[in-house]
């Protein structure tokens, strides 16, 4: 599999997981208070920041461009975590995890 390939599917498994992280923390905080949404987005942020250094670390040399490992998948990335936060923030609450 080609690097960049390797990096958008790596990027997306991780995206489900800060959805489900973001979800599990949210649902431990007052719902309808608005710094709950923006904690989320800052979990999925050091998420995605932190796998990119051990992702440059890996593909650094496999890659035309290094600065392709940053952008590659960025907006697949948010948008696949906004639907799995909400999708994961659902469930907890209807089953009363919250």
């Amino acid at each position: 599999m080609r690097p960049l390939v390797l990096i958008y599917w790596t990027r997306l498994a991780l995206s489900i997981l800060a959805g489900a992280v973001s979800a599990l923390v949210a649902t431990m905080l007052e719902e309808l208070n608005p710094t709950t949404f923006i904690n989320g987005l800052t979990i999925a942020l050091l998420i995605y920041l932190s796998t990119y250094y051990v992702l440059k670390a890996k593909f650094r040399d496999k890659v035309e461009k290094p600065t392709k490992i940053m952008s590659m998948g960025i907006f697949m990335y948010f948008i696949s975590w906004a639907v799995f936060f909400t999708l994961f923030y659902s469930i907890l609450k209807v089953f009363g995890f919250a």
